[in-house]
Formats: structure tokens, C-alpha cells, sequence
């Protein structure tokens, strides 16, 4: 299960909220455009505060990691969740390349217990990437969450797994969601990921990914469950732009 109890998200959440770890990673680009008009500010403001956004209000999760395209490990790129737990078992995140009000959507990523992913097909497995290596490397992280609350809330997401899309490629400075949504994947060993990109984000936010590496040894490590991490099997998906008529796929409904 990757619920926590209903206390421990509730200050969570605030911590979460109010704590460190916001505003401080700029967007990859900057988009072409004009600037804001005096009108269009108006009409924002308006909207703010007549509008209702309860899913982005449920949003109360903010995780920190890397993901990489599948098949191309070289492209690797530091991806900033804002997630919602919608139940016990699936957890729905947007993904951003920065923490600024400049962000831009990067894509988006489903979490799923392992109760769950042991139910999917087994082709639809080979889309899906553990979190084991993630969570006990450090290398994900809660930013402004207290030690104690991180430690917890890894405990629960280190037998999870991710499915994640790409759709606007930032990382290769496109200034515009160009090109077709990619498959990405999660690294599941020391040395794949690029020291520069951990060093640059622990200076960021203050933090020590080897320390947390040690904080979080305690965890027990699961048990990768087979059709995660296809990539390492030569099993590898990725989505393609194709201009002839291809049927749906049959995903036993």
C-alpha cells in the first residue's frame, strides 16, 4: 500500500506547502511570446479567485528525481512531480522542469503499488519503471519535507512503480512542446545517473544525496517484480509518430 494515515498527510501536506525546496530551479527555456498584457493579468487574477481547482489543490505530494528516455540512457534530465494520491494503490503526478512560476509541463507519471502492477498485462508491464534504486539511492527526494517525513513517505514509495510519459522536451532547449510524447524510464543502478545533474540539484536544495543514501539504508529493499525495468532486457518502448492507420490495442477489455 502506498497510503499514508490521514495525520501524517495532513501535516505533510502543509510541510510540503510551506517548506523549502519551491522557486528554486528555473525553466529549461523560455517560450516565444509576447508579454502579458494588463488585461490578460486582470482575467488571471479574476480567475483565481472565482474559479475552483480542486485537483490541483489535491496536488500535496511534491517529489524530486531523474528520469532518462527509454533507449537512450544518455538523455537524462532532473524532473520536479507535483503529484495527488487518488486512493490506496495509484498515485497521479505532473511532471515540470522547474519549481518556478516559469515551469513548464514536462509530461506526466502514474504510480502504482505493487498489489497493482502484478495485475498488469505483461506488455504493458514493459512500460513501467520500479522505484527501489531511486528511493534508496537518494536520489529522489521530497524537497521541504522534514527527514523523519521523507524517510516515511520513501518507505511507502520504494516498492511502487512509474509509468511516465514525456511531451515537452525542455531538456533539449525546444522552446515549444515540439514532437510526439516519448517513454521515460527510472534508473535502477549506481553510475547510470550523470553526477553532474545530482551534484547541481543537491547544491540547489541544500542537500546531500549520499546522506540521504545512508538515511534511508534501514529500508528494506523489494524485490523488482519481472516485466519492471524491461529496458535491461532489451525490451524496449517507445511511442512513434506513424502516418498509417494501426488499430487500437487490446488491452483484454
Amino acid at each position: 500500500m502506498i497510503k499514508l494515515g490521514y495525520s501524517t498527510l495532513s501535516w505533510m501536506s502543509i510541510l510540503l506547502l510551506t517548506g523549502c525546496g519551491g522557486g528554486n530551479t528555473s525553466s529549461n527555456v523560455e517560450s516565444p511570446g509576447g508579454d502579458k498584457t494588463t488585461k490578460t493579468e486582470a482575467l488571471e487574477t479574476g480567475a483565481d479567485f472565482l474559479q475552483n481547482k480542486a485537483p490541483l489543490k489535491a496536488m500535496s505530494m511534491y517529489l524530486d528525481g531523474f528520469h532518462f528516455y527509454n533507449g537512450n540512457m544518455a538523455g537524462q534530465m532532473e524532473a520536479h512531480h507535483y503529484c495527488t494520491q487518488l486512493n490506496e494503490d495509484v498515485v497521479q503526478c505532473m511532471i515540470f522542469d522547474g519549481n518556478g512560476k516559469d515551469a513548464k509541463i514536462m509530461g506526466v507519471e502514474y504510480i502504482v503499488s505493487e498489489r497493482l502492477f502484478k495485475t498488469l498485462p505483461d506488455e504493458e508491464k514493459k512500460l513501467w519503471h520500479s522505484h527501489h534504486h531511486e528511493v534508496k539511492s537518494g536520489t529522489l527526494i521530497a524537497p521541504g519535507l522534514p527527514l523523519v517525513a521523507e524517510h516515511e513517505l520513501m518507505e511507502k514509495l520504494v516498492s511502487t512503480y512509474g509509468k511516465t510519459f514525456h511531451t515537452w522536451h525542455t531538456d533539449r532547449d525546444l522552446k515549444l512542446p515540439l514532437g510526439h510524447p516519448l517513454v521515460m524510464m527510472g534508473f535502477t543502478k549506481e553510475g547510470q545517473l550523470a553526477d553532474s545533474l545530482i551534484r547541481r540539484r543537491d547544491e540547489r536544495f541544500r542537500i546531500s544525496t549520499p546522506e540521504k543514501r545512508r538515511n534511508r539504508a534501514d529500508i528494506p529493499m523489494p524485490k523488482v517484480q519481472p516485466g519492471a525495468n524491461a529496458w535491461e532486457q532489451g525490451e524496449i518502448r517507445q511511442l512513434k509518430v506513424s502516418t498509417e492507420k494501426e488499430p487500437l490495442p487490446n488491452h483484454g477489455h
